[in-house]
């Protein structure tokens, strides 16, 4: 049994919230145990100047940690301030735009924030699941305004971490469950089975390839749960569940 009484290939409970702010496209509010995400999905005419003419859009994120989401306060830090902070960032952002069809979309940019309310383990892999609902929501918007003949999602993408504790995975680690586990793992994957990220590295002891079949195994099931709450919200919007 584990810390929180879940087994090994639970995932913790999750809640999404929709619409949460006034003035953002989409906005979703993502629970996954004590992890509060707070993702809000932003539309803008200007895109990257490399990207003008192409009649292709882009979809970009941005992560941060507010100062006492964690057990002490940490510094309020700008976007571009922390090499962890850019590259969660660009974790995002990478995966959302594996759901987007960049040419369908034309000449905007959708900026997603996450915004960790409560860090619980799992704050990256919560804001990409959440992040896409936001999204999926802006664009639905758009079109109800005419500004999109059709939504240009091609698919969902969820994430979930899954961590190795003497030997044998755990799906969806919690934070006393990741700051002492030796193996930690996080998977981006697509409603349509695809990896879109996997992350992964061994502290202590390194993990042979059965045990990575295993993670990947958790990893499947835990976004398959993912994907249907999701679905709860976006449905309207895009069917992704064959």
């Amino acid at each position: 049994m584990r810390i929180d009484g879940r087994l090994p290939d639970q995932i913790r409970p999750v809640k999404i919230t929709a619409n949460v702010t006034r003035y953002a496209e989409g906005s979703a509010l993502i629970e996954m145990g004590g992890t509060q995400v707070l993702c809000t999905a932003s539309v803008d005419s200007a895109i990257p100047k490399w990207l003008q003419g192409s009649n292709k859009g882009w979809v970009t994120a941005e992560y941060g940690m507010l100062p006492r989401s964690t057990h002490t306060r940490i510094s309020r830090e700008k976007a571009s301030s922390s090499g962890r902070t850019q590259e969660i960032s660009r974790l995002i952002a990478r995966s959302l735009r594996a759901a987007v069809d960049l040419k369908a979309l034309g000449e905007k940019q959708i900026t997603v924030d996450c915004d960790v309310l409560q860090a619980d383990g799992g704050t990256r892999t919560a804001a990409i699941t959440g992040g896409f609902v936001a999204l999926a929501l802006a664009l639905g918007k758009l079109k109800v305004a005419g500004l999109l003949n059709t939504i240009p999602l091609k698919c969902s993408v969820a994430a979930v971490s899954v961590g190795l504790a003497e030997g044998s995975p755990l799906l969806d680690l919690c934070y006393e469950e990741d700051v002492r586990i030796g193996t930690d793992m996080n998977f981006v994957m697509t409603s349509e089975g695809a990896f879109v990220e996997i992350q992964g590295t061994a502290e202590s002891e390194p993990f042979t390839k059965d045990q990575m079949s295993k993670m990947t195994d958790f990893a499947e099931k835990g976004c398959r749960e993912l994907f249907l709450a999701q679905q709860q919200i976006v449905a309207p919007v895009f069917a992704m569940m064959k």
